[in-house]
This record gives structure tokens, sequence and C-alpha cells, in this order.
């Protein structure tokens, strides 16, 4: 490892410890109520977006007499901040904490913000996909985080707006409009001609699947170097985001804005690429009126990672043992299935993932498509990431920024990979 990539790593630790963004209710005081022993009454569990645990925590209540407080935050850019303020001043995080991919790495620079799980819980080590438990682990061997899903990819499209626009509706002759990015492309150009209206959400969730289908490093080497400049996979993604631009296939609805969440009811645009964890967040943005009127349709190319999370349990917990137990429970083979049935978050675990429940379940919201068989088959072909520390950040803060620059027509091609390129080191910085 080299001095400045040392220097950055105890940078990050540091920027933990003090950082003071955002705001979480406090849990686990010296008032909280306590049962007989020292047991919690009641334990608080922390994610972003949709887990899918609003019923499994119903039974795991019944099981031991804890009541479990889940506290949703929509969007990760909201999430992270209230985690590191947490963080910095020793109170306010939930006894179990989600944390997703793209920021694990940061957290993980300081392991002593985390209990460790391992002297907690039984030895699952052998239970989940090997490369997603190892990436649980903090540099000096604790175990940080516990596996949650992969964020396999497909494409989530409206029938009706397919329909309308002469294409193909079946999910078979879908797929087949696109066995890669070229035919994807001249297929969003189809549809632009029959309706005048862009096929996909943004150029920006594009590029997002595009490159994390590529593997390796993105933004970061092995070493943590910010490396945006030369990374392959960065730039194929840039380069395919543009090629739609250019294309005017895209609707440019920047993901997770208000008009976005309204495109899926509205009919803004008919596609968006959606990892699993996805299908939660497209049914309930759509409505109960568009049910029936999704499908989807395997992902150009065949594969691809996109998020996926592991929950936590911060120092500052009252209560590791048993929160850890927690976390423990929701991320076991029965809870990861039902989980998916709910939401969509694809299982890490071994055993739920050859569960007949999780191969043979079809989603009754998106026209019947066997979401199990789609996305489970994807899994064996998913290529591990590399993410830096601040992974999220350059993407969020840089990358689409500048890419909806050049879709939006306010900088030009070479201006916007300029910004882009300036942004990634000052984001990716510390």
């Amino acid at each position: 490892m080299s001095v400045t990539t040392r220097r950055n790593r105890f940078a990050v630790a540091a920027l933990a410890a003090v950082t003071a963004i955002g705001g979480l209710a406090a849990c686990g005081k010296d008032d909280e109520p306590k049962e007989a022993g020292g047991k919690p009454s009641k334990l608080v569990v922390d994610t972003f977006g949709e887990f899918g645990y609003d019923e499994i925590v119903k039974q795991y209540e019944k099981d031991t007499g804890i009541k479990v407080e889940l506290r949703k935050t929509a969007q990760l850019n909201e999430y992270r901040p209230k985690v590191v303020r947490a963080l910095a001043t020793g109170k306010g995080a939930a006894d179990v904490t989600a944390l997703e991919e793209g920021i694990l790495n940061e957290f993980k620079t300081n392991p002593a913000n985390w209990a460790d799980l391992a002297p907690l819980i039984a030895d699952h080590s052998k239970e989940y996909l090997p490369w997603k438990w190892e990436l649980g682990k903090a540099a000096d061997g604790r175990l940080i985080g516990l596996p949650t899903d992969v964020g396999s990819l497909g494409v989530c499209y409206r029938k009706d707006l397919f329909a309308a626009a002469g294409l193909p509706t079946e999910r078979d002759q879908v797929a087949a409009l696109w066995p890669d990015w070229n035919a994807f492309i001249e297929t969003g150009k189809k549809y632009r001609a029959a309706t005048n209206k862009g096929l996909i959400d943004s150029a920006t969730t594009a590029a997002s699947a595009v490159m994390v289908q590529q593997g390796g490093d993105l933004f970061y080497d092995k070493e943590d170097n910010v490396i945006a400049d030369k990374s392959a996979a960065v730039r194929t993604a840039w380069d395919t985001a543009v090629a739609m631009s250019d294309a005017k296939i895209s609707a440019k609805s920047a993901t997770w804005s208000p008009e976005w969440s309204a495109g899926f009811k509205q009919g803004t645009f008919a596609a968006t690429f959606c990892p699993s964890w996805m299908l939660g967040i497209v049914a309930d943005n759509s409505g109960p009126e568009n049910k029936g009127k999704w499908d989807l349709a395997p992902v150009p190319g065949g594969a691809g990672n996109w998020g996926g999370s592991w929950l936590a349990v911060p120092a500052q917990s009252k209560y590791p043992k048993e929160a850890a137990k927690l976390a423990e429970y929701l991320t076991n083979a029965k809870s990861q299935v039902e989980a998916f049935k709910l939401k969509g978050p694809l299982p890490t675990n071994l055993e739920a993932l050859k569960n007949p429940e999780f191969t043979s379940y079809t989603n009754e919201y998106f026209s019947g498509a066997p979401t199990g068989k789609i996305f489970g088959e994807s899994v064996e072909k998913i290529q591990p990431l590399h993410l830096g520390p601040k992974h999220q950040a350059i993407k969020e803060n840089a990358f689409e920024p500048a890419l909806r620059s050049y879709e939006n027509g306010q900088s030009p091609k070479d201006k916007a990979w300029e910004q882009f390129l300036k942004d990634a080191k000052t984001q990716g910085a510390f």
C-alpha cells in the first residue's frame, strides 16, 4: 500500500469521526424502557429504499418479545449523512444499520465504529455468495456486516406503452430486441419515432447499468487511488450513455427526482434499468392502477450487479448481542426469500437462492414475470466490483451531474467529461 493510500485511509477515518451532517432521532438512550434481565424492549433498524422487512419483523417480535422499529430513508444520498452524523456524535445510530455497497468501504475504514459480529452470532461464512461475505469484513478482519441482497439487473418495461409504439410486448420477444446496447439504442429510436417520447428515464440510469456490468475497478484502483480518467468501465458507461443522449431515447428524468417518481405513473418513459431491489420502488411509484402493465426482461448483455447491502451493528448500540441476533435473523435464508417476495431484494444466501419459493416465484405486479428465475439465473454471471471509499460521492456528485449537463444540452461532450474528471478528484479526495 502506498503512503498516499495510507494517508487517504486515515483521512477517511478522521472524516467519519468529525463529519456532522443531517440528523437521526436518538435511540438506545439511558431512559429507554428495558425488560427484566436487561433485554431491550425495542431495537431500531435503519434502512434506505425498500428492504422488505415490514412483515418479517412482526414474526421476530412474536418470537422474542422485542419490538422492532423500522426507520426508512427514501434515498441513499439522504441516508448516508444521517449515519455519518450518528457516528461522529456518538449518539443517534440505530441498533442495526444498513450499509449499501457504494458507502460500505467508506465506513469500513474506521472499524471501531462497528461491533465485530463474529463472536456474537454463529459462523455463517459458508452460507452466502463468497465474495459478498468477504466484502462485509474490515481490513483488520472484523466482521462488520452480514450480507443482505445483491442488485442483479433487468429491464422493467411498460407493456401498454410498448404496444402503443408498435413494439412487441412478450418478455422473450422484448429480450430479443436488445441482445446488446447498440440494439437497445435502435429500439429506443423506434420508440421515439412512434411516440415522440423517450424510451428510458435517463442516461444516468443507463450509465449505472453499463458501468457495473464491466466488473473490476470503477472510480478507484485496488489501492483506492482515484482512476476515473483511466477506468475502462467508466469510459464505456459514459460513451454508451452519451450515445443514448445523442439518439434522444431518454426522457431526461433524473433518477430519484420528483419528476422521475411521477414519471412511472404518468408514462413519461416506458422502461428503466431495474436492479432486483428496484421492483418495489417501481411498483410503489406506479401505483395499484398500473399493476399488470409492467413486465421484466433481461438487461442487454445479460447480467450485472447494481447495488446490494449489508446489515451492521454500530458500536454505540447498548444491545450489541441482541442487535447482532436481529441482523442474523433478517439475513437468514427464510427472511431473504420473504423480503424478495415482498419488495424484490435478491438473496445472497445460497440456500435462499435454491429455495423453490424463490426460484419459482412470479411477481403479479409485473405481469406474472418469473422474477426469481430471471434474476436468479444472472447471479452466477455477476462480476465482483471494486468500489472505493467515496464511490457514491463521485457517482452522485461528479459523474451523474456532468452526464446530465450533456444530456440536457448545458455542456458540450468534451467539457462535460472534463468537468467530471475535475469533480471526481475533488469528491474522491480527503
